[in-house]
């Protein structure tokens, strides 16, 4: 009982299973930040948990901490990535305005919550429920289960409504090349960039879908907090850049970093559009990249180690193609100048792109 009871308060347990109904006595809630509501705390929570997460990577970065999880070597970070370093905080900060702003307006039409009724509605349920279910494990059904149950369709919701977004950006050449295309500047994703958008993207992705998702399920400011903090750690990580074994967000969910890097390359682009939780979409839809399948570990998972070996292998299958046709470039022609050769299986590939 040491768990149940840091979880529940046995004075409670007491009224609900008394022969009388406890008072439903309804007072304002009290926010869970002293002095501040708790729809203040769900707007400035995960802009802290943003800087604060990606700068534990950015550390590691700078002072290459942990190079042997690194998914791409720091120099093809430095190398390959389009935008500045000082457009991306910038973006994001935009971004992060205006999705206080938004949050601001959306909880100022919100209707004040209250507290105090709990124990009430829990004793009907007593009443309703037979006795073979214990009350404390109603009590944590009630407190803890289905608001959980009620997050967890919240990251579907959100899960869906991007996947949607994102496919519909990538599929239209117009709303990738003057929105989305921000976002894929960056070859080499790393944390703080997780949310460098176009800011009318960024607005509709992120801040949109999120909202929506917390009106479809009702959830309270409370649980609120946790949604959208929660959510932009997930994306945080998924952009870090490294790959960790004991990283729960990567144990837990399928949609990890290594999955959303594989968006970011070229040859994965087109595929790898779920995005932050689940990866159910892409296999309905069939986007899902399959290049890597052979590099699996036994439990179907992609590793580091597979992922690496993949990006080794490609590479090298490259190369031998461009040698060969180097070879037979010269034999039939023995002209030097085969780089723009429309013959060039290399040009080829990316012309199809």
């Amino acid at each position: 009982m040491g768990l149940l009871s840091r979880l529940i308060d046995l004075s409670d347990l007491a009224l609900i299973d008394s022969d009388i109904q406890p008072d439903s006595v309804k007072v304002p809630r009290q926010g869970l930040v002293p002095g501040y509501s708790d729809g203040i705390t769900a707007l400035a929570l995960p802009i802290v948990a943003y800087w604060t997460y990606s700068s534990f990577f950015h550390i590691m970065d700078v002072y290459r901490l942990a190079e042997g999880h690194r998914i791409h070597p720091t120099e093809e970070m430095l190398k390959k990535n389009r935008a500045t370093q000082y457009e991306v905080v910038r973006d994001v900060i935009i971004q992060h305005i205006i999705q206080t702003i938004t949050g601001f307006l959306a909880f100022s039409l919100d209707t004040q919550e209250y507290t105090g009724y709990e124990n009430s509605e829990i004793w009907d349920l007593r009443q309703k429920v037979p006795s073979i279910i214990p009350t404390w494990l109603l009590y944590i059904g009630y407190w803890y289960l289905i608001p959980l149950v009620r997050i967890s369709i919240g990251f579907v919701i959100i899960d869906t409504w991007q996947f949607t977004l994102h496919r519909f950006m990538h599929q239209h050449p117009f709303m990738y090349r003057h929105f989305h295309s921000r976002h894929h500047q960056l070859y080499v994703p790393y944390a703080y960039g997780a949310l460098f958008n176009h800011p009318l993207e960024g607005l509709l992705l992120d801040t949109v879908g999120t909202g929506v998702a917390s009106m479809a399920v009702k959830l309270s400011q409370r649980e609120c907090i946790f949604l959208y903090t929660f959510s932009t750690m997930k994306t945080v990580d998924d952009h870090c850049g490294y790959s960790f074994s004991f990283d729960l967000f990567q144990r837990l969910f399928p949609n990890n970093s290594i999955y959303h890097d594989i968006h970011h390359q070229h040859f994965g682009i087109k595929y790898n559009y779920s995005q932050p939780f689940f990866t159910f979409w892409d296999r309905l839809f069939g986007t899902r990249f399959t290049g890597t399948d052979a590099y699996t570990d036994k439990n179907g998972k992609i590793t580091l180690e597979g992922y690496h070996r993949f990006l080794m292998d490609r590479t090298s299958k490259r190369k031998e193609i461009a040698k060969e046709y180097h070879t037979q470039f010269h034999e039939i022609s023995g002209s030097e100048d085969e780089e723009d050769s429309p013959e060039n299986p290399i040009n080829q590939k990316k012309k199809s792109q």
